[in-house]
């Protein structure tokens, strides 16, 4: 009988605990943090009980996303971000909208996004709900990582990506890249003048981060990358009801499809890890390599054993990720925007024959590639990779004359600060490479790569990536838009061409 009321008690402690936190987490916090902002003069749009602003959000995107747009025009915050130009003309420019139940507080000035990056990094990062939408996708990796872990793991997979490791990467950007062109060059023979180029640069950027950090081919990643866009796309959908206490328990379809994928991802990642094991344990090998995959080997390998399987896989999954992802999006992006801009297009060409031998850039002449850095900036300008950067607070933070209570999110609408016509002038939304001559314009306000401590590991490894391949193209091929080109950006976690990029291509004389 004792027993019984020892199990009985703990069992309705372990109720009301939880009962509370999740009391806490979406009713109580919510309210604390909504009243503070209120008496400082910052509001937003009514939240919805659970859901926030969340279905507000949906119904506008789904309405300025429901036709194509008519011409090729960079103008493209009010289909993207339709809810930030209702707000903002509402509220000014600070105001909280509502993730669900996690409150987000809009920031779009240049100082104060910049202290904020760069003094209270270590006090900020992924939210709960950012970390459970992306939890069967790239996991615990150091993308959604923070505070000492975030730490931990950056410093492990850093090397990987600076000084002569880097330096090595290029030798298979140029035979990755010969490959593709080489494949370009055979379509062209055989009567096919037009080409999605957005397919062929995923490949190559595909193959190019196989290659260059986990010693495979692209033959042998190609199901993972697959696996993984799949399983992106499923996420996403699934986050949707993450404000739903419980939903990512639900037996429901998304959540289904998400674990099966998952286990195909990390069935094939074992298999590539066990190969790389076999080989030392045979004796093949006396390291397991100083690529990215052969870091995190010997990293777990030692007696502090500070990352386990599970972690190697996530970081993998990161890198397999956002190591070809991004790069191919900004590529696609910027030959859309070279082929709909002639002049441009020739004066790049010009540069790179000028610099380059036979159109192939070394690791030296890359710097002096300034006219192609000019471009490739204004198209991560134009067409940032995630037009949204959100950090939560996890402590009480002075923000300018802002007080930032504990468990709220600052969001910064990246695409919306890449197009303001008070920062970068009243021809923010043209194609106007020529901005970027200076090398004055405020960091704070180009933030493809975010900013401070916290800002992309991979952001040298995609900027010499992307130089190459474009150089090597450019120097092959003249490329005009295609009539069956459809302008139609769209956001699923990064900003894409929802047909992708039809080009017509032209070989050039030698």
């Amino acid at each position: 009988m004792v027993v019984l009321t020892i199990l009985l008690f703990i069992l309705v402690t372990l109720l009301f605990k939880l009962l509370y936190e999740n009391l806490s987490c979406y009713l109580l916090t919510p309210l604390r943090i909504k009243k503070i902002m209120e008496m400082q003069g910052v509001r937003g749009p009514k939240p919805r009980f659970f859901t926030g602003n969340i279905l507000d959000m949906a119904s506008l995107v789904s309405k300025s996303t429901s036709q194509d747009m008519k011409t090729i025009s960079h103008d493209i915050v009010g289909r993207l971000l339709p809810h930030f130009l209702l707000w903002t003309s509402q509220f000014g420019k600070r105001y909280i909208y509502w993730n669900g139940s996690e409150p987000r507080l809009c920031l779009t000035e240049t100082e104060l996004i910049k202290e904020f990056l760069s003094k209270y990094s270590t006090v900020s990062g992924k939210s709960w709900l950012q970390k459970q939408g992306s939890k069967n996708f790239i996991g615990e990796g150091v993308l959604m990582a923070n505070g000492e872990n975030w730490y931990h793991q950056r410093h492990i997979v850093a090397p990987a990506f600076i000084g002569d490791r880097l330096k090595s990467y290029a030798g298979h950007m140029v035979e990755c890249t010969k490959e593709m062109l080489e494949s370009l060059q055979k379509g062209l023979e055989c009567g096919e003048s037009e080409v999605e180029i957005g397919e062929y640069m995923t490949k190559l950027t595909a193959d190019i981060i196989s290659r260059t950090e986990f010693g495979t081919s692209y033959q042998k990643g190609k199901k993972i990358f697959h696996l993984l866009t799949l399983l992106q796309t499923r996420c996403a959908q699934a986050s949707r009801h993450l404000c739903f206490p419980g939903s990512r328990f639900f037996p429901s379809k998304y959540n289904r499809e998400i674990k099966s994928l998952k286990m195909e991802v990390e069935k094939l990642l074992m298999e590539i890890i066990q190969s790389r094991k076999d080989c030392v344990e045979i004796g093949r090998s006396n390291s397991y390599g100083n690529d990215l995959l052969g870091i995190l080997l010997n990293e777990m390998k030692k007696k502090e054993n500070s990352l386990n399987l599970q972690l190697v896989m996530d970081e993998c999954k990161t890198f397999f990720f956002s190591g070809h992802e991004t790069t191919a999006l900004l590529l696609t992006w910027t030959v859309m925007l070279l082929a709909s801009n002639p002049c441009w297009q020739q004066k790049v060409r010009d540069e790179v024959k000028r610099v380059c031998n036979a159109g192939i850039p070394s690791l030296d002449q890359l710097s002096k590639l300034t006219m192609l850095h000019m471009v490739i900036n204004e198209s991560l300008r134009l067409y940032p990779p995630a037009s949204v950067l959100p950090r939560m607070a996890f402590e009480d933070i002075i923000l300018g004359d802002l007080y930032i209570p504990k468990g709220l999110s600052i969001w910064i609408p990246v695409l919306a600060i890449h197009h303001n016509e008070k920062l970068w002038g009243k021809d923010a939304n043209e194609f106007n490479p020529d901005r970027f001559t200076s090398k004055s314009f405020i960091p704070s306000r180009f933030l493809p790569f975010a900013f401070g401590p916290r800002n992309c590991v991979g952001q040298t490894f995609a900027l010499m990536e992307a130089k190459i391949i474009l150089a090597m193209l450019i120097s092959r091929f003249s490329f005009t838009i295609s009539d069956d080109y459809r302008h139609a950006p769209v956001v699923v976690l990064t900003i894409k061409p929802k047909y992708g990029v039809q080009v017509c291509l032209k070989p050039l004389e030698s």
